[in-house]
């Protein structure tokens, strides 16, 4: 396994991609690469896989191999990227939604509470809002409403009201310094989840990423073609339920269509209607696959 990136029921979710020969695919979240790597191992020679990641690092990670292409983008473009490289359909799309360990585990990058940094978390490095400018700049309303929309945080108001009045008295640049400031609001016990829930909600805001999975779904739908599999490891609950309602209707919400007759009308069929989840064994050796589910549909 790659040491940027332990890949998330590996054998689940490929095998759900149903790999054939002279296919193309798409992994949509690059990472470490380990997806992408066991979908070239079931390909064949006349098979393609293209590869999506907005984080340049990620790009260290291709395999030599004449059927990967890298495109270095946001992956709610998927649909768009794919067509301008000549591609109108794909036989299917994976997307492993988590960041990746080694975003994780670089100090710098400024995901985790676990570490002294500045306050980044930019998936991309070259964008310009990072955690910091979000802390500065947003008005007491608007941060309550990331945390307790993108981090479901229990306390949000008050978190939301100790961070504009300390930012005041003294900036808050760096992973350290917020994590004082959140002191007399987090827990005794349970510390570290609800920090976890606060870094989730800084992360989600700086890149957009509900906006962007918003955008993938569209985009794979158009993407993919009649038969195609849509294969998506989602870790919150945000996200989970996101997936879900496209999986089930086709629109992000959920909201059925119903035809003349009062049958449901959607452009996928579910191949999984629980989402699989990985076993005791594998959380054992990687406790961040603890919240993973593995959703799969194919287009109808």
């Amino acid at each position: 396994m790659s040491e940027y990136h332990t890949p998330v029921l590996l054998e689940e979710s490929v095998s759900a991609l149903a790999v054939r020969d002279g296919g193309i695919y798409a992994d949509a979240t690059f990472g470490g690469g380990g997806h992408s790597r066991e979908i070239l191992a079931r390909m064949g020679k006349g098979s393609r896989l293209i590869v999506f990641d907005r984080d340049p690092e990620s790009m260290a990670n291709l395999p030599e191999d004449s059927r990967i292409k890298f495109v270095n983008n946001n992956f709610r473009f998927i649909h768009n990227h794919l067509r301008y490289l000549g591609i109108e359909k794909v036989d299917g799309i994976l997307a492993d939604l988590g960041v990746s360990s080694h975003q994780f585990d670089t100090e710098e990058r400024g995901f985790s509470f676990r570490f002294h940094s500045r306050l980044d978390m930019r998936m991309n490095p070259l964008t310009k809002e990072s955690a910091e400018n979000i802390i500065a700049n947003c008005s007491e309303g608007d941060l309550e409403r990331i945390l307790r929309m993108y981090g479901e945080v229990e306390n949000s108001r008050r978190a939301a009201k100790i961070i504009c009045a300390e930012r005041e008295r003294e900036a808050i640049e760096t992973t350290t310094r917020l994590n004082q400031v959140l002191e007399p609001v987090t827990p005794k016990l349970g510390g570290h989840k609800y920090l976890a829930k606060i870094y989730q909600a800084l992360r989600i805001e700086v890149n957009g990423e509900m906006k962007s999975l918003e955008g993938f779904l569209s985009g794979s739908l158009n993407a993919l073609k009649p038969g195609g599999r849509l294969v998506v490891i989602t870790y919150h609950s945000l996200e989970d339920r996101m997936v879900k309602n496209f999986m089930r209707s086709g629109n992000i919400f959920g909201k059925v269509e119903k035809d003349f007759y009062g049958n449901i009308t959607s452009p996928f069929t579910l191949i999984n209607k629980r989402p699989i989840v990985p076993g005791e064994e594998e959380i054992a050796a990687n406790t961040r696959a603890r919240s993973a589910k593995l959703r799969v549909a194919e287009k109808i």
